[in-house]
């Protein structure tokens, strides 16, 4: 969403005061598209309106990079992901990023170096509308020991990747992903 009509992007342009928020979300999921950028008048007052359609759900978790400058994936339902989980009351993203990776990673020593970007996708669960926002950090570690995924949250591999690795993970991962390389 941004208040700048003349943006250079590849996504379709939408008017955010001419369309219904029901109606731009069932087009977004009937659709394979990487996404909409939604043009406003009044940035601030817009967002406020877009999230008031759903449920908010945040979420934190890293790019993790080892001494051998890979970076740490996980695979799960079928697609290479990067660790990140809910944000739990009263905690900070931070603490919820380095904990999530621990968690689906079995991984120790995360060192976080600086914020990446925020992230948002739309799902339903429910038949409830969730917007997740996902705050990422570049981290860094210097762990060498096993790496244990969290089957419990359909987490089947952990592994750390290279440069030609992450570019085969990448053509198959989530549009948000993409974003943070």
């Amino acid at each position: 969403m941004t208040e700048n009509k003349n943006i250079s992007t590849k996504l379709v342009k939408i008017n955010f005061e001419d369309v219904s928020i029901v109606q731009l979300v069932e087009k977004c999921f009937s659709s394979e598209s990487e996404g909409i950028c939604l043009i406003c008048s009044d940035l601030n007052y817009s967002w406020s309106l877009f999230q008031s359609y759903f449920e908010i759900q945040e979420a934190a978790g890293g790019k993790v990079f080892n001494n051998k400058n890979e970076v740490l994936f996980i695979y799960r339902f079928d697609k290479w992901d990067l660790p990140k989980g809910k944000l739990e009351a009263f905690e900070t993203i931070e603490n919820c990023a380095i904990r999530e990776v621990e968690e689906e990673c079995g991984i120790t020593n995360l060192i976080i170096e600086r914020q990446l970007n925020t992230t948002y996708h739309i799902f339903e669960r429910k038949h409830k509308l969730i917007l997740k926002i996902s705050h990422w950090f570049l981290m860094n570690t210097n762990y060498t020991g096993e790496l244990k995924p969290q089957i419990e949250e359909g987490i089947t591999q952990v592994v750390f990747k290279n440069e030609a690795e992450i570019e085969e993970a990448l053509r198959n991962t989530y549009q948000n992903i993409k974003l943070l390389f």
